[in-house]
């Protein structure tokens, strides 16, 4: 079964990323401009499935993927300021617009199924911004070639693209700094802090065993009053980030030191604030894209491998540069699960336009530890790796289930 699957196995005697000296990890959260574009992308391709679903009893070709933000201006203004040039978000790509039922061609409701899902999406989402005045939402969704909805009525399991998708195992303290600094800015923190805006963003760089983690988080001016009160705020959601970051690193049982530097672009003496009205930059100059940013398991991580595939609004059916990048991290994960090596795992997975998705080109999988391919573990580590891999390709389907039903990031 594995030999059919292609699946190569390696031993990599290298130090893995949490045991050197340097790391960097990013997270652009819910907020920013390409986390939006990423989110209305994800959010359009799941409302068109389920609108398939229902029109025509399974889902269509379609990839949405290419969902622009062009910046607004704004005028922030301690106590409240005003949107002056609305958001424009452009939602393009391909979906499936019509079925041909014997004689007669039925169309279907692909661009009012968009514009109320992400309606939806943004009021649900950024509570702050009003999606009467705020933002143009526009579509412009137009059928695919024949040739990639040829591939996908054939069978709901051909790749409709010769692409490779990459994940990896398991997080360090870093990834876990990274990741759960962002959510809880965007979760429990909000009850505390309703001046938080949306748009946060979480860099750490990991120096030994110190962690510098500079957070930029805009500010919602009709909950501050004046510079005293910003100033009071920002003293207040440092203390909870800092205690929330510390609670991460004694779970995990690190010995980490933190260092935690907080909108180091404010300038008090200049008058440098960063406010805005929606707690959203897209307000105010910062433009987003699909696929800028966050990888699907959350992170940008530059020492890590790393896929330039915009994950979020890709058909989740056949489309591997989705369906791949999510499936190399749940089988990194498992693997590094299973074994219990103290080891990096690495999982790239390249398919071929036309072929069954479930048999990749290759699926190369990398153990990597300081003695991983001299370890006399490895065989046993190499056969668990293979058997895991093959289950996840074998019952590959599951994966497109969690994604249409939202059940799995995908920035």
């Amino acid at each position: 079964m594995a030999a059919k699957k292609n699946i190569y196995v390696n031993g990599i005697n290298q130090i893995p990323v949490p045991e050197r000296q340097i790391e960097i990890v990013e997270r652009k959260g819910i907020g920013h401009p390409d986390s939006v574009a990423d989110g209305v992308a994800e959010i359009v391709s799941e409302s068109l499935c389920a609108m398939y679903k229902k029109e025509v009893g399974h889902v269509l070709h379609h990839n949405t993927d290419q969902t622009e933000v062009v910046a607004g201006i704004s005028a922030p203004a301690f106590g409240g300021g005003k949107i002056i040039k609305p958001v424009y978000i452009l939602m393009d790509g391909r979906a499936t617009t019509y079925i041909d039922k014997g004689k007669e061609r039925i169309a279907l409701p692909v661009e009012s199924t968009a514009l109320k899902g992400v309606r939806n999406y943004l009021k649900k989402t950024y509570p702050y911004l009003d999606i009467d005045s705020d933002v143009i939402l526009d579509t412009k969704l137009g059928m695919g070639s024949d040739d990639l909805t040829g591939v996908y009525k054939a069978s709901n399991y051909l790749s409709n693209d010769t692409s490779f998708g990459v994940g990896y195992a398991p997080f360090s303290i870093t990834d876990k700094l990274t990741l759960g600094t962002e959510e809880y800015m965007n979760g429990d923190m909000k009850k505390k802090i309703p001046a938080a805006g949306q748009d946060i963003k979480v860099m750490c760089s990991r120096v030994g065993k110190k962690i510098t983690m500079t957070v930029c988080c805009a500010m919602v001016d009709r909950f501050i009053d004046d510079k005293e009160a910003y100033k009071s705020t920002m003293e207040q959601m440092s203390d909870l980030v800092t205690q929330n970051a510390l609670d991460i690193i004694e779970k995990e049982g690190s010995d980490v030191k933190l260092k935690l530097d907080m909108n180091t672009g404010d300038d008090y003496k200049r008058g440098v604030y960063y406010l805005t009205v929606t707690g959203l930059s897209q307000e105010m100059g910062d433009d987003g894209s699909v696929g800028r940013g966050n990888r699907c398991n959350g992170l940008i991580t530059p020492f890590r491998p790393m896929s330039m595939e915009a994950t979020s609004g890709k058909n989740p059916i056949t489309h591997v540069g989705k369906i791949y990048n999510v499936l190399s991290n749940i089988i990194a994960a498992d693997i590094a699960k299973k074994i219990k090596a103290d080891a990096e795992i690495h999982v790239r997975l390249l398919s071929q336009i036309g072929h069954t998705i479930s048999d990749p080109l290759n699926a190369n999988i990398d153990i990597i530890r300081a003695d991983a391919a001299d370890s006399p573990k490895f065989g046993k580590w190499k056969a668990e790796a293979e058997a895991i891999a093959t289950d996840w390709l074998d019952n590959i389907d599951k994966v497109s289930e969690k994604i249409i039903n939202g059940k799995i990031r995908t920035f």
